[in-house]
């Protein structure tokens, strides 16, 4: 008989993926040089609809992501809010406390990752039917390539954009809107402006002169503060004081050959982005899968935090073997529960290239667990961890004087065929049970 195939690896299981990368980069780019089409799809407040749709909560203020401890005291951050809510001024990323402020009567609930996994994947099924090439940039937003509309009249566009919408809402009840454009960073861009469940179509130099140029710079992904400042200094302040008097060379005195060419790019809608499918050779993460996460509170226990590295640990070695990878190199720190109190950043280094939990945890424990002690000792509670490798790559290069134990290696292949086969909860390691207790803000926050 034919030897059964082990399961496919689900990298993206449990991972709230905020960016899958920064901006386009050049190994995201096609090579040839012609006319694109891009569809961008971003379901509106995609956590609290879907539960305002479970739970029949339509038309009230609704945050996910915080809770009320038993003595009523307020808890969380804001995952996401309802409309609803917005127009109290909540928004993503403000404490459930704040939040509470500006809307005493707001209703606050928990992620639910089983749920929203459930949708997105029915979702994605639902996208194949209507383009070849899908992708899934984030449980809530999907990229499209649809050159096959080049040529066709507007009308027949925004047809193809509505048949969409409509096949969404009658499998799911969940409203969204629809950007197409010539560049991928500015399909992104275009499903923005007519929120919730608009279409907005770039079609033309017109089109993004009055839509996309008036839009400020840190609407563009690879943008972030610091950027942001550097280029304002420059006085170009909107996408089209780029677009009309901006230079390269400009950007790449800022940002440095390589990213500073692609930033104007980016920024100026001449990117040629690929739509990359999952678990293609496109997809690997740029640095290599990373994690994070908030506890509910600050935590003095050093064993459950430790239980939480080694969470961390696991999550990240899973994702790279998904993805084929491995590393020697990792950063990662831990916050306190004190704003005042700066965290603690910290790197170390695994004998070998590996992707094998155990090997890395002991070089991570002997980096880090005297700090932690040190830190519970004198009463600082740590609330936050983060983990990241460096340098992850898929080389098959044989390590010269280290190998990982084949018994070791036969453990992780066996657990990851149950992972694979049923989920991440239903097998983990001793060291990854004890961990901080309480309700979180995202469940699993990876990045």
């Amino acid at each position: 008989m034919p030897k059964k195939k082990p399961h496919p690896y689900q990298p993206e299981q449990d991972v709230h993926r905020i960016t899958l990368y920064n901006t386009i980069y050049p190994e995201h780019q096609h090579r040839s040089k012609k006319d694109r089409l891009y569809l961008h799809f971003d379901f509106a407040c995609f956590y609290a609809q879907v539960e305002q749709l479970r739970k029949n909560m339509y038309g009230l203020p609704l945050i996910i992501g915080g809770w009320r401890k038993d003595n009523g005291q307020v808890k969380g951050i804001v995952a996401t809010a309802s409309y609803e809510a917005r127009n109290f001024g909540i928004k993503t990323g403000m404490s459930a406390f704040e939040a509470y402020q500006l809307c005493p009567h707001v209703c606050m609930l928990q992620v639910d990752y089983d749920a929203y996994t459930a949708i997105s994947k029915q979702v994605h099924f639902i996208f194949k039917e209507f383009a070849p090439i899908v992708e899934r940039y984030s449980m809530d937003e999907y990229f499209m390539e649809v050159d096959f509309l080049l040529g066709k009249s507007r009308k027949a566009i925004d047809h193809f954009a509505r048949r969409l919408q409509d096949r969404i809402y009658q499998a799911t009840k969940l409203v969204g809107s629809v950007g197409i454009a010539r560049s991928k960073t500015y399909a992104k861009l275009s499903s923005s402006l007519n929120k919730p469940k608009g279409r907005t179509l770039i079609l033309s130099d017109d089109d993004e002169r009055s839509e996309i140029w008036p839009l400020d710079l840190d609407e563009v992904w690879g943008v972030g503060k610091r950027r942001y400042e550097h280029i304002l200094a420059e006085g170009y302040q909107t996408i089209g004081d780029v677009a009309e008097r901006g230079n390269e060379k400009t950007f790449i005195r800022l940002f440095g050959a390589n990213f500073g060419k692609m930033l104007y790019q980016t920024i100026t809608g001449k990117d040629q982005g690929r739509v990359m499918e999952e678990l293609s050779e496109d997809y690997t993460p740029k640095e290599g899968p990373g994690y994070g996460h908030t506890f509910s509170e600050g935590s003095l226990d050093v064993e459950r935090i430790k239980g939480e590295f080694a969470i961390a640990i696991a999550r990240v070695c899973y994702r790279m073997r998904a993805y084929g990878m491995r590393a020697n190199s990792f950063s990662g720190m831990f916050g306190f529960n004190k704003q005042d109190l700066s965290g603690v950043g910290f790197r170390f280094v695994t004998e070998a290239y590996t992707n094998i939990d155990d090997y890395i945890y002991q070089a991570c424990m002997d980096k880090i667990e005297p700090a932690i002690v040190k830190a519970c000792k004198h009463g600082m509670e740590i609330r936050n961890i983060a983990l990241h490798p460096h340098d992850a790559n898929k080389t098959q290069q044989l390590n010269a004087f280290f190998q990982d134990d084949e018994e070791k290696v036969a453990q992780v292949k066996a657990m990851d065929e149950i992972k694979n086969r049923f989920g991440q909860k239903y097998i983990s390691k001793a060291n990854t049970l004890y961990r901080v207790e309480g309700n979180t803000h995202f469940l699993e926050r990876n990045v």
